[in-house]
């Protein structure tokens, strides 16, 4: 039997789990300021993970557009913040 830390179990059990979206989402929004900067931070209204997709929702037009231009450099930020290549799309809603 191989034995494993706590730490390293609790990961293992994450990554199977249903609710790894909802612990990514908290995780993206907890860092969100600081990925991206307090203006952006301010004028979100709320980020998922669904899967391998970032939503990010916003009704503010002049960001929305700025996000969307953005999207490449948001991907390799949040999976750096994730350490791993956990988003592979961003949906700016």
């Amino acid at each position: 039997m191989a034995e494993y830390s706590i730490g390293e179990a609790l990961k293992e059990f994450l990554n199977k789990s249903r609710f790894r979206s909802d612990i990514q989402t908290l995780e993206v929004e907890a860092l969100w300021e600081k990925i991206m900067g307090k203006t952006i931070a301010r004028y979100t209204e709320k980020i998922q993970i669904v899967g391998d997709k970032l939503f990010i929702h916003t009704s503010v037009a002049p960001l929305k557009n700025e996000l969307i231009y953005q999207k490449e450099k948001i991907i390799e930020r949040i999976n750096e913040a994730l350490k791993g290549n956990v988003i592979k799309e961003v949906i700016v809603k």
